[in-house]
């Protein structure tokens, strides 16, 4: 439920200063303005944060574009954001080659079919529900399935950048973008 009541979308038509400017940088970017960036952009610190965070865990973490979105997915599901577990579904599924089986598995909340994304996913969930502070077993798991410890800290960063747009998108209750709309949570 929105608890935010007298903020609304920013039109990107009528956005001004640092707002325009922040709209008109996500619009070269993906190629629209998303409903969360329209919300996000209320404060542009904070959209501009968000972009920045995104665009260097995508550009840094060393994590192939599959397991970006299975750390993305892991932390809007642990968080409960209906808006990004649709989004990056979609560019899980048309974008990032997460195998339909994973991404299926994800979706449904069902164990995951491949042994080192589901250590992926199993230590950001984790990471997401201990505050920071996950079991040494499932610290030992994700190592042995043959990540980093410094990969860790890629997914600290992710966490912070998802906290950003799903906090956001519970306080505005953002609509799901028509582009991804089939990847709806039921």
């Amino acid at each position: 439920m929105a608890y935010l009541k007298t903020l609304s979308a920013v039109d990107h038509a009528q956005a001004q200063g640092a707002q325009k400017e922040m709209l008109d940088t996500a619009l070269k970017q993906v190629g629209f303005i998303p409903n969360m960036y329209a919300n996000m952009v209320n404060a542009p610190a904070l959209l501009g944060t968000y972009l920045s965070g995104y665009a260097r865990f995508r550009a840094e973490s060393g994590f192939a574009p599959a397991e970006q979105e299975v750390v993305f997915l892991a932390i809007s599901m642990a968080n409960g954001c209906t808006y990004c577990a649709a989004a990056h579904s979609m560019i899980a599924d048309k974008m990032s080659g997460v195998p339909g089986p994973v991404l299926q598995a994800i979706r449904q909340g069902q164990p995951i079919p491949d042994a080192k994304l589901s250590a992926l996913y199993e230590l950001t969930q984790e990471l997401v529900h201990t505050n920071g502070r996950p079991a040494q077993s499932r610290l030992d798991a994700y190592l042995q399935a043959g990540y980093s410890e410094q990969s860790i800290l890629y997914i600290v960063l992710a966490t912070a950048v998802k906290v950003l747009s799903n906090y956001s998108n519970h306080a505005f209750g953002t609509q799901v973008d028509d582009r991804f709309s089939a990847y709806k949570l039921a």
